[in-house]
Parts: structure tokens; C-alpha cells; sequence
């Protein structure tokens, strides 16, 4: 075998990988583009059109001044905020504690921790019906227990008022979200050494000084990509609030996404519900843009590569 053939063997065989390398990948690349890539670019084309049912014309920018110039839409938006800041809060808040008493070294604490798993593992829609009973006036728990306790003088239908149904879709929203929350902050928790906690103890701190000195440091990372990744699951949520209120009573829970639907879905404005669609697609690309910038600072100020 001569020389100047070895290196035209070396490129056949690197050539032949790159094909193979690009036919595996293949399969994924069109995957996304043909679920991802090509309805974004259509729901964008709609946006600049007044298409609907029977037809479809250029409008231009049309859909957007309408949106900017409506003082429903930013109300819409803020009470989408309001929806997102109050229920990924709570879950946080409530995903925290049920982590830190299921690390807790107690008897039962397996089950403990698979008792957990049914708000998440149950479809949506089912818990959600669970639900609807839950906030029946005339027969659900909540309304007859308030009553026994004298904290009604009668039956109160939950979901049929703005602010008590506004925040029994966030109780219902948080019921649901907590379990993962949890689970991921208990991992995260298995995860910081016993060694500091021991250190820590030889020197005689508490345990509520364990937990803010060592335990939150520690996890931070994990707190802050769950805290936004929650944040975008929320903002987008649309299967609790359509099941319990389809946005009601009187838009008292319309969000930015029941509204997108109910434009273009509900009254077949398919243009001014396209253009809906990419202000949504807007606010979540900032809030990905958040989520990275914010946690690579977290992770460098707590050493996390």
C-alpha cells in the first residue's frame, strides 16, 4: 500500500462518518422542524393576516395595533403575571417544606415520599373534575366544612365569582405542581454533604441555622431553575383554568393562553389569534433568556460548573 493512499482512505472513512453522523440526527432534525419549526412559522405568517373561517388577506401590522392599543390585553397580561408570580410562589414556598420533611430521617418515610406522587401522576383533567366537586356549593367539602364551622351562613359556589375563582384555580395549580417541585428539591437535598451538616452541628448551630446556612446556599441552583422553569410551565397553563372556569367568571381567569384559544379556536379569528400566539412566544423567549443568564450567575457566585 503506497503513502499518498493512506490519507485518501482517512478522508473516505471521515467522510463516510460525517454522513452517518448527520443520517442519525436526521430523524430529530425533521422531527423538529416539522412540530416545531414550520407551525411557528406559520402561526407568524397568520399573525399578519385577518384569516379566518371563509378567508385570508394581508393586514399587515394590523393584529398588533390592535393588541397594543387594547387596555384588555395589558390587563390580561398583568393578571397572567399576577397568575404566574402567586402560584409559582406558593409552590416554592410549599415545594420546600414537603422536601425538607421528607429528607427527614422519620419511620414511613418511603411512603411518605410516594404519597406525594398522585397529584402529579393523576391526568389533569381527572384531579381537575376531583376539583370541580371540591368547589360545588351545594354538595362539595370545602362549602360544607366552612358551613359546619360557621364560616358561611350557606352554600357558596367557589367557582362562580372573579376572586374565589381566580385563586381555587391557583390552589388547584399548585396542588399540581408541587409534588415535581418537591421531588426536585429533595434530590437536590440527598445531594449536599453530611459532612457540613455534621460540621456544622460540632459547633452547635441549630437546625432552622443548618437549614439557612447550608441546606439554601446548597441548593440554590436547583431553586432558581425550578422557580423559572415553573415559571414558564405556569404562564402557559391552560388545562386547569379551561376545566374549572374556561376563563370565568366574567374574564376573572382569563389568561394570555385562554385568551389566544378563545380568539382564535372560540370565535375563529385565527389572524388575531395567531398574533396573541407570538406575543406569548415573545414573553417566553425573554423569560429563556432569563433563565440562563440568571442561572449561570447563580451558578458562578455558588461555584457550579
Amino acid at each position: 500500500m503506497t503513502e499518498t493512499s493512506l490519507p485518501a482512505k482517512a478522508r473516505r472513512r471521515g467522510l463516510s462518518e460525517a454522513w452517518f453522523a448527520w443520517a442519525l440526527i436526521f430523524p430529530a432534525v425533521a422531527f423538529i422542524g416539522v412540530i416545531v419549526a414550520w407551525p411557528l412559522l406559520e402561526t407568524i405568517r397568520l399573525s399578519f393576516t385577518n384569516a379566518d373561517m371563509n378567508s385570508e388577506s394581508w393586514v399587515g401590522l394590523s393584529n398588533y395595533q390592535k393588541l397594543l392599543g387594547s387596555t384588555k390585553f395589558f390587563t390580561i397580561i398583568g393578571l397572567t403575571f399576577y397568575w404566574m408570580v402567586l402560584s409559582v410562589s406558593l409552590k416554592l414556598i410549599v415545594g420546600l417544606i414537603g422536601a425538607t420533611l421528607l429528607s427527614a430521617a422519620v419511620p414511613g418515610r418511603a411512603l411518605f415520599r410516594m404519597l406525594i406522587m398522585p397529584p402529579w401522576v393523576i391526568p389533569i383533567a381527572i384531579g381537575c373534575i376531583g376539583w370541580l366537586w371540591v368547589y360545588n356549593g351545594q354538595f362539595g367539602i370545602v362549602s360544607g366544612m366552612a358551613q359546619r364551622f360557621g364560616l358561611l351562613s350557606g352554600p357558596f359556589e367557589f367557582l362562580a365569582y372573579k376572586n374565589s375563582a381566580f385563586y381555587s384555580c391557583i390552589i388547584t395549580d399548585v396542588w399540581v405542581g408541587t409534588p415535581m417541585v418537591s421531588l426536585f428539591f429533595l434530590a437536590a437535598m440527598q445531594g449536599v454533604s453530611r459532612d457540613l451538616y455534621e460540621a456544622a452541628w460540632v459547633d452547635g448551630a441549630g437546625r432552622w441555622y443548618r437549614f439557612r446556612r447550608i441546606t439554601i446556599p446548597q441548593i440554590m441552583p436547583v431553586i432558581v431553575s425550578m422557580a423559572l422553569l415553573s415559571a414558564i410551565w405556569t404562564f402557559n397553563s391552560f388545562d386547569i383554568i379551561w376545566i374549572l372556569t374556561q376563563g370565568g367568571p366574567r374574564g376573572g381567569t382569563t389568561t394570555m393562553i385562554i385568551d389566544t384559544y378563545k380568539t382564535a379556536i372560540g370565535n375563529f379569528k385565527f389572524g388575531e389569534g395567531s398574533a396573541r400566539a407570538v406575543a406569548i412566544v415573545i414573553l417566553l423567549g425573554l423569560f429563556s433568556l432569563l433563565y440562563l443568564t440568571l442561572l449561570n450567575r447563580v451558578n458562578k457566585f455558588y461555584g457550579v460548573k
